[in-house]
């Protein structure tokens, strides 16, 4: 019963994963959002900058220049902590997103050498000889059993069907 249903769990691994590479960038957002907690920061130092800068607008340049000078300084000295602050959280988030991916295509490809390795010898299905008859030594490979449909076959043939399947959805 384990060998029969090969086919599915092979084809559902694929699909699994392939619905994963989908989502991966909305995941690596949600949990670099979960990890970072600077954002408030900077809506803080924006909305700082921002008063400020009405209170700039306020000051007549002519009549109070040491106090107009002053804030202004004050103003790109709060702007340039600001632009600081936002490269270091992008390069954050950047390492976050890079670490995920990585880690998810490792997974990828264990899951994928591990299936390759169980049905390395036996046929991941098996279909008649004549439906297969130009190809059939190379839809059986690695197996060679007539008619069998080789895991590395299936592995290609299952992810461009989903590729094809998923790809309204990406």
């Amino acid at each position: 019963m384990a060998g029969s249903c090969a086919w599915l769990l092979v084809l559902s691994s694929v699909f699994l994963c392939n619905l994963f590479k989908i989502l991966l960038p909305s995941f690596s957002s949600i949990i670099s959002r979960l990890l970072q907690k600077d954002a408030e920061q900077e809506n803080q130092m924006r909305a700082e900058i921002q008063g400020m800068k009405l209170e700039l607008s306020a000051i007549s340049m002519m009549d109070e220049f040491a106090r107009y000078a002053r804030l202004e300084r004050k103003i790109n000295k709060m702007t340039d902590k600001l632009k600081t602050h936002v490269k270091s959280r992008t390069a954050q988030l950047a390492k976050v997103k890079w670490v995920i991916s990585i880690v998810f295509y490792i997974f990828q490809a264990a899951l994928m050498v591990s299936l390759i390795w169980k049905y390395y010898s036996e046929p991941v299905t098996v279909l008649p000889s004549r439906w297969i008859a130009p190809l059939e030594r190379l839809v059986a490979f690695p197996t060679g059993v007539a008619g069998g449909v080789g895991i590395t076959c299936w592995l290609v043939v299952c992810n461009k069907v989903v590729a094809i399947l998923l790809h309204p959805v990406s």
